[in-house]
């Protein structure tokens, strides 16, 4: 699909870790990416109706010595390879320690800032999926509609805000074709 310089799409933004991935804490080590069983194919279903699917995640294992950035490349690698190609569009990622004001860590909104610029992206049109509360504040803090999915973290976020809940991602996919079906 051509898109013109002056038309916009609508995209999800995904957190990784904990919301297509199992979370380890810190992962920098491809032997641990494990593609939660139905992501691939919610994607793959998004994918076809027209969404771009960003991935935003924050890696502050980088700034805090865990593992190199060549390590978050392996891992990046390993997480596209199991997902399978042509699905994510972009990865926009923060190395940021928390306690440093950042502009692109969550819940800042710089990374789909940025992929909005780089994507022609229509942000009144889009979803935030993540298992975190900064997940849902970013996606509110950029003007889009957020879902909160109940793996990783997620089970345990009681009071995030996010405008949806939904068991995984695959339950997601089926509320965001619901809507807009």
């Amino acid at each position: 699909m051509t898109v013109s310089s002056n038309e916009t799409r609508p995209a999800v933004f995904l957190d990784r870790d904990g919301t297509i991935i199992r979370d380890v804490d810190y992962c920098g080590d491809p032997a641990q990416v494990e593609v939660f069983p139905g992501a691939a194919d919610a994607l793959r279903r998004l994918k076809a109706n027209g969404y771009q699917l960003i991935i935003v995640t924050n890696q502050s294992g980088i700034a805090r010595g865990y593992f190199s950035e060549n390590d978050y490349r392996a891992v990046e690698l390993e997480f596209l390879r199991q997902l399978g190609d042509d699905l994510i569009d972009d990865t926009y990622y923060c190395a940021d320690l928390p306690e440093i004001n950042s502009r692109r860590r969550k819940p800042a909104p710089g990374m789909i800032f940025e992929a909005q610029r780089d994507h022609h992206l229509d942000l009144a049109r889009s979803y935030f999926i993540g298992d975190k509360t900064s997940d849902i504040e970013c996606g509110r803090n950029a003007g889009m509609r957020t879902i909160l999915v109940q793996t990783g973290y997620g089970a345990r976020e009681i009071d995030c805000r996010a405008d949806w809940i939904a068991r995984d991602l695959a339950h997601a996919a089926e509320f965001i074709l619901g809507v807009n079906g």
